[in-house]
């Protein structure tokens, strides 16, 4: 298992107004909005279309992408 989640350190908005809010609007849909815990497999595909947009390589070195990703440990509540 893999969590998404919107890094709030990236401050540029182009990713999310280039169509990234819609993005992660549909991945979601049903939980709090900031973070999201995924099959690997099921975020490697949305991974594969979030950094196609524009402004997913635009934020400085501490925060690079719109949207971190981690490992979920297997004892970890979620």
């Amino acid at each position: 298992m893999v969590r998404l989640a919107i890094d709030f350190e990236h401050a540029s908005r182009v990713w999310w107004e280039k169509g990234g809010q819609e993005l992660w609007d549909g991945i979601t849909e049903g939980f709090d909005g900031s973070f999201v815990v995924l099959d690997e497999s099921i975020a490697a595909s949305w991974l594969e279309h979030a950094r196609k947009l524009p402004g997913w390589d635009v934020g400085p070195e501490y925060a690079p992408h719109p949207v971190t990703v981690s490992a979920v440990n297997e004892d970890e509540d979620l």
